[in-house]
């Protein structure tokens, strides 16, 4: 599917759209102009970080659906859609200049904006980001960075084609506690790393809100929001805020939680650019009923060069534990528990070996952009983190273990799980290429 910039010219009530040396990073004013593509939560809650910053003029949102209220009643608690989200743009601005669109593709082609912040369901971060990647801006997706393994090589290699500033929203890195215990184990605190465990949260199983199939409501395009996926029914407990229980748009609670707790995992073993050289799958549960296919019960059990254990899933104290064999260290959000309580202290002089250390998630991407730099959580980085839940969920449907070569990025000796794992089943003329 391609937008012709024909189809971008809009009508005559359309505000005027300047060139980017008005605006944007190479401007005089120093404003980085952005772009949002994703009204709902996590969509808002980032755009309210861009807006507390100073060097940011967002002058755009784009959404399938105008107006909603997430699993609630109608009129109840906090909107979202492109309309109060634009609204809340132009009242923090003072003015109209916030334009909603509800094709992503149109956003991207706009000449006037540096970034584009991607914060869909999962099965939407790939097309987005690729196609904003070509026309030249720099990125803030959301985690998991893609729904798909290929996917997210394919993201990968054209941020690196366009020489392009990316961050994934793995925001964890750029807190205190979590590079405070990733310092402990790269200075050897622990002694010789032995395993990591990895807790997440348990999947979907009940139905969370109405499950009849019904005519979607008015003001949502539920044709684009399916987009590349399947057209299943519109059942409103499977969109919006649960549409992850289904693997049509989302990859369970495994992929939407693996982007941060494994992700700080992968930053404590030096694996940004690596992975596991085995996988296998266990004791994996799944919803009884029709309405949600993705895991309730799970675990991953990795093994790393050096001989360091992982697993990753529900079995598991929420968090990231790393253990040695001089102590352990547990953290999860505003949690840090260690083994010696000298660890904990304030004043403690954890060694030379510093990680990369973050002025806060959204400030650091738009440092970055400014300065040309790399992000604390770039396209790789975010790719190789979520790498395990790909090769985990193939590893389950084939029932066996997989051993891994991540220099390649290949499953050894399987064709049928290479297959697997490598599948794109887009819907229609929606594919990865320009």
């Amino acid at each position: 599917m391609h937008l012709s910039r024909r189809m971008f010219t809009t009508s005559l009530a359309a505000p005027l759209i300047l060139p980017s040396s008005i605006w944007g990073k190479n401007a005089p004013s120093k404003k980085l102009t952005l772009g949002v593509i994703g009204c709902g939560a996590q969509g808002r809650a980032n755009l309210h970080a861009f807006l507390r910053e100073k060097d940011v003029r967002v002058l755009a949102v784009c959404d399938v659906h105008d107006l909603h209220y997430r699993d609630k009643n109608w009129g109840t608690g906090t909107s979202f859609g492109t309309k109060p989200l634009q609204q809340r743009v132009n009242q923090h601005y003072g003015n109209n200049d916030c334009r909603a669109y509800t094709d992503y593709r149109e956003i991207c082609m706009r000449p006037d904006l540096d970034l584009i912040l991607v914060a869909t369901p999962d099965h939407w971060h790939a097309l987005a980001t690729l196609d904003a990647l070509r026309n030249g801006k720099d990125v803030y997706c959301e985690k998991p960075i893609t729904h798909t393994f290929t996917e997210g090589q394919a993201v990968v290699n054209e941020t690196k084609k366009q020489q392009a500033v990316f961050q994934v929203g793995s925001q964890q890195r750029s807190a205190e506690n979590f590079r405070w215990a990733v310092e402990l184990v790269l200075n050897g605190h622990l002694g010789k790393l032995r395993r990591i465990e990895i807790g997440l949260p348990r999947g979907y199983s009940d139905p969370y809100g109405d499950p009849t199939a019904k005519l979607p409501p008015a003001g949502l395009d539920y044709e684009m929001y399916c987009g590349p996926a399947e057209k299943l029914p519109y059942i409103e407990c499977r969109v919006h805020r649960h549409w992850r229980g289904h693997d049509n748009f989302g990859g369970g609670r495994l992929m939407d939680w693996i982007g941060h707790h494994n992700d700080i995992a992968h930053w404590g073993m030096h694996m940004d650019t690596s992975g596991p050289i085995e996988v296998e799958a266990i004791n994996w549960t799944f919803p009884n009923n029709t309405i949600y296919n993705t895991a309730t019960e799970y675990e991953i059990r990795c093994l790393y060069p050096g001989g360091i254990e992982t697993s990753i899933g529900t079995t598991h104290i929420g968090g990231i534990r790393f253990i040695g064999d001089d102590g352990w260290v547990h953290v999860n959000r505003g949690v840090m528990q260690t083994s010696k309580q000298e660890w904990r202290i304030s004043t403690f002089n954890r060694g030379p070996v510093k990680a990369y250390r973050s002025p806060g998630h959204h400030r650091n991407f738009l440092d970055c952009v400014k300065s040309r730099k790399t992000t604390i959580c770039t396209a790789e980085t975010g790719h190789r983190s979520i790498t395990p839940g790909h090769l985990g969920i193939v590893s389950q449907s084939l029932g066996r273990s997989l051993k891994w070569d991540p220099a390649k990025e290949e499953v050894v000796n399987d064709q049928e799980a290479n297959d697997q794992l490598k599948r794109l089943n887009y819907r229609g003329d929606w594919n990865l290429r320009p």
